[in-house]
């Protein structure tokens, strides 16, 4: 190899090196500020901004929150709703819609199972992954043939918690914060007496400070 020849092929890597370097760096600064945070759910999420607008005026968080969805539902959803939106974070709140049954039977396990594919998809792209747990509640007020409501929302927790410690996942734990003593949720503290599944203005709020400690 001449001189010639070598040291064009030095400034060539050297180029190579130093085009790398700029694209990482760039990468890097679009990740760090990549602040997106996709609230995946169903009407317990849709309705937030109702409760408490000053936290979604922060433009990024972005509500994908559908009223009456099951997981299997928003599973479906999943890749349109928050995959394409490429955020940051997703935080999911699902399961209670299950447990009612608003699109038929499914065991605890099985709703276990779509939570977790949810959290495998995103995190397949890169999506830090955080899972909520389900809110306590007495009874289902739209279904009052669901028995046991409070030990299925127990024993969903349960797993979603385990998925989580065994993976380093992220769990947000509302229920402990905000059940009472007959396993609820606390009203007139955070639901009212007409409804008792859905938070209402203070509820939103506890789940904001639980939720911020987190992202903080």
């Amino acid at each position: 190899m001449n001189k010639k020849t070598y040291y064009n092929l030095i400034i060539l890597i050297f180029v190579f090196l130093m085009f790398f370097k700029a694209q990482s760096q760039e990468k890097k600064q679009e990740s760090e500020e990549n602040n997106k945070i996709v609230f995946m759910g169903n009407s317990i999420t849709e309705f937030w901004p109702k409760y408490s607008n000053l936290f979604f005026l922060n433009p990024s968080y972005i509500n994908k929150g559908v009223s009456g969805q099951t997981t299997t539902q928003m599973l479906k959803r999943f890749k349109v709703d928050v995959i394409n939106e490429k955020p940051n974070s997703v935080v999911i709140l699902a399961g209670i819609n299950d447990i009612a049954r608003n699109t038929g039977p499914i065991s605890i396990k099985d709703i276990s199972k779509n939570i977790i594919k949810m959290s495998n998809h995103a995190r397949t792209n890169n999506i830090n992954v955080i899972i909520c747990s389900v809110l306590p509640a007495k009874y289902i007020p739209w279904n009052g043939s669901i028995k046991d409501t409070r030990r299925k929302i127990k024993s969903l927790n349960f797993l979603l918690y385990q998925y989580c410690k065994e993976n380093k996942i992220i769990y947000l734990d509302y229920y402990s914060e905000m059940v009472d003593t007959e396993g609820g949720l606390k009203a007139p503290e955070y639901t009212s007496y007409n409804d008792l599944v859905h938070p209402n203005k203070m509820g939103y709020k506890k789940m904001e400070e639980i939720l911020l400690n987190v992202l903080k």
